[in-house]
């Protein structure tokens, strides 16, 4: 064979080897980002079971404690405004997803609220639909913490391959971008103080 040919074949062999390299690379990200995309999508589940349980909670609550008007605003506002977050693209923006989250804390302090009315009314506290509604919240609320976890490892996964050599180059060639991450919220890592 002539040196030309030899050379020939290795500089085909080596562009070969490239393009299955970033091939290889592209689809693994690809792989990894539905990956995030759907464990966002799960999160989202849990957020809307909680916000399609939240009306059946609040209406048994209200026949009991009629009063309570205040406490019923606030769960119904911050439900509103949870349901009127655009969710598109949320895991690509970290201040949509801290907005997002905000306002499932706001939702969720709302809510906490509500049980402290139920306390007020012991015939409520033994109501079976209000027991049933209540063992389904709490449910949801895990399911939540179980989903938020996943789509933070699923995301971390994600970012980490993105973020790593020589990925990092073919993420910035074919556009992936870095997925925001659900954080605690400020001041959760102080201990609260419990006083009888």
């Amino acid at each position: 064979m002539k040196k030309s040919t030899i050379i020939l074949i290795a500089i085909v062999v080596v562009i070969f080897l490239m393009i299955s390299s970033a091939v290889g690379k592209y689809n693994n990200m690809v792989t990894l980002e539905e990956g995030v995309d759907a464990s966002w999508a799960q999160v989202e589940n849990v957020y809307q079971r909680r916000a399609d349980l939240i009306p059946n909670l609040v209406a048994t609550v209200k026949g009991y404690a009629e009063h309570e008007q205040e406490t019923f605003t606030a769960v119904t506002e911050a439900r509103s405004k949870v349901n009127n977050i655009n969710v598109e693209g949320i895991a690509n923006n970290p201040q949509a997803l801290q907005n997002f989250q905000a306002a499932q804390g706001q939702l969720s302090s709302a809510l906490s609220r509500l049980m402290v009315v139920v306390e007020k009314y012991p015939d409520l506290k033994a109501n079976q639909n209000f027991l049933d509604l209540q063992t389904q919240l709490e449910g949801t609320e895990n399911r939540i913490a179980v989903e938020r976890n996943r789509f933070n490892k699923s995301a971390q996964g994600y970012n980490t391959i993105i973020r790593r050599f020589p990925g990092s180059i073919y993420a910035g060639m074919f556009g992936f971008e870095r997925k925001a991450y659900f954080e605690a919220d400020a001041g959760s890592e102080i201990a609260p103080q419990v006083e009888f």
